[in-house]
């Protein structure tokens, strides 16, 4: 049985483990690694046992377990949820931070808000140099199971700002200085009615440099809110004003 739940909620989650894997047929999923040792070691689940799955493509399973053994949990699908992805659309540009923590914790938040893209990129005024790629790989699993998500974020990186030139799409620079707020934006439906890209680009704790500005193709400058925010508090205040006004 298949539901479609693009616009309802996910209530039916809200006591339950959210477990991932992208290893399915038609009928069955089978569970390995990390996730296999939190069903089977953490939350002691057994055969016959009731598990919610999803493969971070929009679907998310109602499934029952069917066997257990040392390497994996084969899983029998009894009913399928399928959710819209409402922020396909758009894209979180997000600079590498000098503080490590307050860049997880704006990854995480933005997840848990329904935010599935990002490009991270090194800023001329970053600090710190290098993302931790694999680190971000898993707080985009753990945070869309935590919020019971059905959609695995996905992210490029890229070493500098002008790089972004070559995506294409609406490039959305947020700067103090703009007379122009990012709340009327988005509330000007004709703004985002077409189907284009939107990359919100954020700037580091330095801000931007005026040769990154001068660089980027015609982009829209906007302000978050009347004072000044941290770099981190700007990425998670912009994704709480589209998960509130984008429906």
């Amino acid at each position: 049985m298949e539901k479609n739940l693009s616009n309802s909620t996910n209530q039916y989650l809200s006591d339950k483990e959210l477990y991932y894997s992208s290893y399915l047929t038609n009928n069955e999923i089978f569970i390995e690694g990390e996730e296999l040792h939190h069903i089977k070691n953490v939350m002691r689940h057994k055969v016959g046992d009731e598990i919610y799955i999803t493969d971070g493509c929009g679907n998310i399973f109602r499934s029952r377990i069917d066997s257990i053994s040392k390497n994996t949990a084969k899983c029998l699908i009894i009913e399928k949820f399928i959710y819209d992805n409402k922020f396909s659309n758009f894209v979180f540009c997000i600079p590498r931070l000098k503080n490590n923590e307050r860049l997880e914790f704006a990854i995480e938040k933005c997840v848990e808000l329904g935010i599935t893209n990002f490009l991270f990129f090194e800023s001329e005024r970053t600090i710190a140099r290098g993302f931790k790629k694999e680190r971000i790989k898993k707080l985009f699993l753990s945070s869309m199971k935590q919020s019971l998500q059905g959609w695995l974020p996905k992210a490029d990186f890229i070493n500098n700002l002008f790089e972004i030139n070559k995506y294409e799409g609406k490039k959305i620079l947020f700067e103090q200085k703009s007379e122009r707020f990012f709340r009327d934006f988005l509330l000007d439906k004709k703004n985002i009615e077409d189907k284009n890209k939107f990359y919100f680009i954020f700037g580091p704790e330095g801000g931007f440099s005026e040769n990154e500005i001068s660089k980027i193709n015609s982009p829209v400058l906007l302000r978050i809110t009347p004072n000044r925010l941290r770099s981190e508090t700007a990425i998670i205040t912009a994704a709480s004003l589209l998960s509130t006004l984008i429906q």
